[in-house]
């Protein structure tokens, strides 16, 4: 009991100095299980995040489009492939993180749940919801695990590229016909709450949180995270000359910060748990991706292993 707890101080004293825990070093179980969900959640959701702006890749408006498009999509490939191995570190296998992802036991972004409807979308996702990924994932290059700390440093790079890429797409349709400008308007209607919700629930209804801040996972609260968003988009729409859905949105002058009107919760559970309206397209096209894709992964196993064998033959 001494020694957990002599594990326990140092562990603290670790994170009160804002030093880093490194995989090899000792951690409290619970801390273990908070990254393991947090880093898989975050690696599963650059992975499904692809699915949305995949299928836009061949109806890109032209060639420079298509280009832009697919590199980003491939980005998000990386990401998830650098947040899997971060996870890793803690000791879960890839392997079982797609399981759990596959069979449903696993969460992502509830924002990948809804479809894109228009070329707008692509834009709205950059703007809005990478945007929203930037503000909370920026905090976390000072994540208290090394290894997930580094991983969000090229991430978040890649991801302020990505939204400065919607918000381009969204300046050149306001700057186009009538027609356009109202293809941008709808896209902001369509993915504005969505987007907020996206930092999660309140601080007395989020009930990892707290816990998460103490151990300097978190830097900021959701709500905080959400009001910073909400700050830095509104000056953006105002100069793309398209406005957000809230009736209750204003400025206040007293806390110097604008006022918005309540979320929908009802509605990012009902999506969470499976009910939104791209849940279950969504998981079909990860777990058919999977699985025709098991040769790739056959072939690959079977080369690395003739390569090992040959190594060991050299050697001996």
């Amino acid at each position: 009991m001494e020694q957990i707890n002599s594990l326990e101080q140092r562990f603290q004293s670790i994170i009160d100095k804002d030093e880093k825990i490194e995989a090899r070093d000792w951690m409290p179980d619970a801390y273990r299980k908070t990254l393991i969900r947090q880093i898989s959640q975050h690696a599963h959701s650059e992975i499904v995040g692809m699915l949305p702006e995949g299928n836009w890749i061949t109806r890109a408006p032209s060639l420079k489009r298509k280009l832009a498009l697919l590199a980003k999509v491939q980005d998000e490939a990386g990401h998830g492939l650098y947040l899997y191995s971060a996870t890793e570190t803690l000791g879960i296998s890839r392997s079982d993180m797609l399981d759990q992802l596959h069979s449903g036991k696993a969460k992502y972004s509830s924002i990948f749940n809804y479809p894109t409807l228009s070329w707008a979308d692509i834009g709205a996702i950059g703007w809005l919801v990478d945007g929203a990924a930037i503000m909370n994932q920026v905090p976390l290059c000072r994540c208290s695990y090394g290894p997930y700390a580094r991983a969000m440093v090229r991430v978040c790079k890649e991801e302020s590229f990505h939204q400065r890429q919607g918000y381009e797409i969204l300046l050149t349709l306001c700057q186009g016909t009538a027609e356009q400008k109202e293809m941008a308007q709808d896209a902001l209607n369509r993915w504005w709450w969505p987007s907020l919700m996206m930092f999660g629930p309140g601080d007395a209804d989020s009930p990892h949180s707290a816990q998460s801040i103490a151990w300097k996972i978190k830097r900021f609260s959701n709500d905080e995270l959400r009001q910073r968003f909400v700050d830095m988009t509104i000056p953006q729409a105002n100069i793309l000359g398209i406005s957000v859905p809230d009736p209750l949105l204003k400025y206040n002058e007293l806390t110097q910060h604008y006022d918005f009107g309540p979320i929908d919760w009802d509605e990012f559970w009902s999506v969470v748990n499976g009910n939104g309206p791209c849940n279950k397209e969504r998981l079909e096209a990860r777990v058919k991706a999977h699985e025709q894709g098991a040769w790739v992964r056959d072939a690959a196993t079977a080369y690395a292993s003739k390569v090992e064998m040959k190594v060991s033959i050299s050697a001996a």
